[in-house]
């Protein structure tokens, strides 16, 4: 009564629940992945955030790649501000989604070392993309600044292109061993996102604090996608039922058709 499995488009369907099934699970496992990695991500940012304060210097020096556990933290530096060698970086976006400018300060500490400081983020010209825009001045005179340590911004992390041919003092991206390049000096790794002192009259515009990632979201993918796979072959199971019972239906009614040899009773 199962022969019908053996034609050619019961194989195909066999073959491709038969496929479907480990695929699934393979997503779902994916997906719990991705989730740990959110969710480890969320516990090291809170972590980070929640930590006291400590020199810049203990966690970063010329050269030094920050690493993931060193991110987020909070540190401090004392110094002043050198608006002569000022940048801003390009194809920046505020909380609104408005498109502008991040501003990147050199922040000389005591020992002549350089700090690069993100004040915050201003909009752009619409007039002119290419012309530096008016940008509020920061302190003057020796000054505690205050942010979040970040590492150097790649290409392959943040989905932005570095491109060449830019305007005077406008870069895509924020590189630590660049710029030492650019200010002939000893620049430390990394950057820092100011959190404090706050600007006169609010602009810069700070950055806020990260975002927690969705990991539950993921973990809800990974269920799915395993009752996907629960459920391919209790929908093959269903299928090849419904067939065999179709197909018993069919012969029944064959059976019970008169022939010519025997003429139906009236």
């Amino acid at each position: 009564m199962y022969r019908f499995l053996l034609s050619r488009q019961w194989v195909i369907t066999t073959l491709v629940a038969l496929l479907l099934i480990p695929t699934m699970i393979r997503l779902g496992i994916w997906q719990m992945h991705r989730h740990d990695e959110r969710a480890a991500r969320n516990d090291l940012v809170a972590e980070a955030l929640a930590a006291d304060p400590v020199p810049v210097q203990r966690l970063t020096s010329p050269g030094h790649a920050v690493t993931t556990e060193e991110r987020y933290r909070t540190v401090t530096a004392k110094g002043h501000f050198d608006t002569d060698d000022e940048v801003v970086v390009r194809r920046r976006t505020n909380g609104n989604d408005e498109i502008g400018y991040h501003v990147l300060t050199p922040f000389v500490l005591a020992d002549g070392k350089v700090l690069l400081v993100n004040r915050g983020w201003i909009p752009s010209d619409p007039q002119s993309q290419s012309a530096f825009p008016k940008i509020p001045a920061p302190p003057r005179g020796e000054t505690t600044v205050t942010g979040r340590l970040m590492p150097d911004e790649t290409t392959e992390a943040s989905g932005i292109k570095d491109l060449e041919g830019l305007p005077d003092r406008q870069i895509m991206l924020i590189d630590s061993e660049r710029e030492a390049e650019r200010l002939d000096a000893e620049v430390l790794g990394g950057y820092v996102v100011q959190t404090a002192p706050e600007p006169a009259g609010g602009t810069p515009q700070q950055l806020g604090n990260p975002g927690r990632e969705n990991a539950a979201l993921n973990f809800a993918y990974a269920i799915q996608w395993w009752l996907f796979a629960a459920g391919v072959p209790l929908g093959w199971i269903v299928l090849v039922r419904r067939e065999s019972r179709d197909r018993a239906a069919a012969a029944e009614a064959d059976e019970q058709e008169p022939t010519e040899s025997e003429p139906a009773t009236v």
